[in-house]
């Protein structure tokens, strides 16, 4: 039986990290996106309708296993966390304040044989089978270079309290934030809101910054 990839096993710098600040240098990867605007907690609003995209498109793609068309150069692997770049019109920085203004491109990782044909395959695939609009999905390549991260435990609005701590790490060693148009506030959440405590939700919050030691 062939081993499933699990891409948090292999990096567990990048998806695993402990929970105090840290260097870290992130390399290039692929994503399945979808960007909008708007308060994710707001029931109809497009994130909620972003994320059925996201999950919808990556499990046709990992099931497609089972069907006529696999990919080339398929192999089976564990659905990546769900991932979030954040940020506020005519601002660098990012504020967990007026959610009703946040921009933001909801990601998952994608496996390194997806394509743009395997994409475009994967988002007509759950249109038909599903009734989702996908048009809003893209395949997003980036590499967001040095960043300091840190595991921040319970609720998102706490967050400022983990920032603080980065902010901190950040000035000690020398470092400045590089938030900027194409370096953003980057989340990745390693818990299930809906089936897990406040308390214990574990999100990975990781800044973009230049500078050295």
């Amino acid at each position: 039986m062939a081993e499933i990839r699990d891409y948090k096993k292999e990096r567990k710098d990048l998806y695993l990290p402990k929970n105090k600040p840290m260097l870290i240098d992130v390399p290039e990867m692929q994503f399945v996106a979808v960007e909008g605007k708007g308060n994710p907690n707001d029931e109809s609003g497009e994130y909620k309708k972003a994320i059925e995209v996201l999950y919808g498109i990556q499990y046709t793609i990992k099931m497609s296993k089972n069907g006529k068309s696999v990919p080339k150069g398929y192999f089976d692997y564990v659905v990546p966390p769900l991932e979030g770049f954040w940020w506020l019109d005519n601002s660098k920085d990012f504020s967990i304040e007026n959610k009703s203004k946040y921009r933001w491109i909801s990601l998952i990782r994608l496996p390194e044989f997806v394509n743009d044909k395997v994409l475009e395959w994967a988002c007509e695939e759950v249109q038909k089978k599903k009734n989702i609009d996908t048009a809003k999905a893209k395949l997003l390549k980036t590499k967001e270079g040095l960043c300091v991260q840190c595991l921040h435990l319970g609720p998102y609005d706490d967050e400022p309290k983990t920032l603080k701590l980065m902010e901190e790490f950040i000035a000690e060693n020398s470092l400045q934030s590089d938030l900027s148009d194409t370096r953003r506030h980057h989340e990745i959440y390693l818990s299930n809101p809906v089936k897990t405590e406040k308390s214990k939700l574990k999100t990975i919050l990781r800044v973009p910054v230049k500078g050295g030691y």
